[in-house]
């Protein structure tokens, strides 16, 4: 075991998930968490590993993008994916978590793990030394003090857009006698709740919708907002149908009780194992809070409704990933210096949790004295690591994973097969990658 100290700064996914992977390869690891001591405008939770936005994890289908990329993290002993499948929630394909019990579970890990000093203080400066490193981990809401010291380094200026979050309700504030279980397509009750809309409600909600109050941005603030999590506000600018060809989409919602389809539904999706609270899927918004209240009681069986957490917008800070870091995470300036989570250019809960892992496992390899490993193209992890670092710099945006970042085809596979081919592709080249590196 090195008695050299990898330096991590932030707690969250990414943090947490960069700290263990480094343990597990025997080198002692200094993490720095802000918290409790600041709070960000997004975070109240003083525990590690917190859940700002949607309780999802998204797809656990290994024939979906982001189920493929959660199995190579299992395969490779990820911690976060690790404590999702233990705190799941019902909620159909998707791997969703009681937020509070997968918190709670990571941070007792970390703080409990002998080769982990968890420092709760925070950090505003980058200070690399030659064999120490130091994997930056502060997320999408890193401190203006922190984005200007690694402005400084990388002789680039920081980009930002904006991120907003969705509501979560009481469970039993919400009527039942209108309110039925169904998820999309499913015969019987499902593990989503459905608040059904004639076309009448519908017009009438986005006309609310079009005219109600937003919390306006500063004026130095450039409104760039991440396609896959737009405000619905925003969607609803781009046109009257927007909301139901998207988070209010009526298809395989048929109401049970009428044998009808709505014209568009609101669905609501648990945040818990008891069903207590639920989110509104899809629904983030930059509303200000008392028009949030009046709105989504518009909604049918939300007319009385008991907001638990209302929507918010946050900023989100990354780097031009493409210019800036090698395929390994490591600034190509400050080769000691990895990045990992939203701040190296990735979009999503498992997507960040992918950068911490890799950045957690080299940094411990230099510290070894091992060279440096890259995941094969043909794997999510990989996909992830070209979108990063062969994107074209001038119009480099972060993205979910997605097939579209895989290698083309070399012969054509038919669409419904595809899902399949990948996640064979991928697995395979994943065990041969784990068994040459490893």
């Amino acid at each position: 075991m090195t008695t050299k100290h990898i330096q991590i700064i932030g707690g969250g996914l990414a943090g947490c998930e960069a700290a263990w992977q480094a343990v597990q390869q025997g080198c002692p690891v200094r993490l720095y968490e802000m918290k409790p001591q600041k709070f960000s405008p997004a975070h109240n939770s003083p525990l590690l590993a917190e859940l700002v936005c949607s309780n999802s994890l998204r797809s656990n289908a290994p024939t979906s993008a982001v189920g493929l990329l959660k199995e190579e993290m299992r395969r490779l002993h990820s911690l976060i994916i690790r404590i999702a499948d233990e705190t799941a929630v019902p909620a159909g394909q998707a791997l969703a978590v009681n937020r509070e019990d997968f918190a709670t579970k990571i941070t007792e890990l970390i703080e409990n793990h002998p080769l982990i000093e968890v420092i709760h203080e925070e950090q505003t400066k980058l200070q690399a030394h030659p064999d120490a490193p130091i994997i930056l981990a502060t997320g999408p809401l890193t401190s203006e003090a922190m984005a200007d010291t690694l402005a400084e380094i990388t002789g680039h200026e920081r980009l930002a857009f904006y991120d907003a979050i969705a509501p979560i309700v009481s469970e039993e504030s919400l009527n039942m006698d209108i309110i039925y279980s169904k998820s999309r397509w499913e015969d019987g009750p499902g593990d989503y709740l459905n608040c059904p809309m004639d076309k009448e409600q519908y017009l009438a909600f986005i006309h609310a919708l079009a005219e109600a109050e937003t919390v306006p941005l500063k004026s130095f603030e450039d409104e760039k907002y991440f396609e896959g999590c737009l405000p619905i506000e925003v969607m609803l600018s781009r046109g009257e149908d927007t909301l139901r060809y998207g988070p209010m989409k009526p298809v395989g919602l048929r109401n049970p009780r009428t044998g009808q389809d709505p014209y568009a539904a609101v669905q609501l999706r648990k945040e818990n194992k008891e069903g207590t609270i639920y989110n509104l899927v899809g629904f983030q918004t930059k509303l200000t809070y008392p028009e949030q209240k009046r709105i989504f009681r518009m909604i049918p069986g939300m007319e009385h409704v008991d907001f638990v957490r209302l929507g918010s917008i946050h900023r989100n800070t990354f780097v031009c990933a493409p210019e800036l870091l090698e395929p390994t995470l490591q600034l190509k300036k400050a080769p000691t210096i990895y990045l990992a989570g939203q701040l190296s250019g990735v979009e999503g809960y498992v997507e960040s949790t992918a950068m911490g892992l890799l950045a957690g496992l080299n940094a411990a390899r230099s510290i070894q004295g091992k060279a440096a490993v890259v995941p094969p193209p043909e794997t999510a992890l990989g996909a992830l690591i070209t979108h990063l670092t062969k994107s074209d710099p001038a119009c480099f945006q972060p993205s979910n994973v997605n097939f579209g970042l895989f290698p083309p085809w070399e012969k054509k596979v038919p669409k419904r097969l595809r899902g399949e081919k990948r996640q064979e592709i991928a697995l395979a080249a994943l065990e041969c990658w784990q068994n040459e590196a490893f």
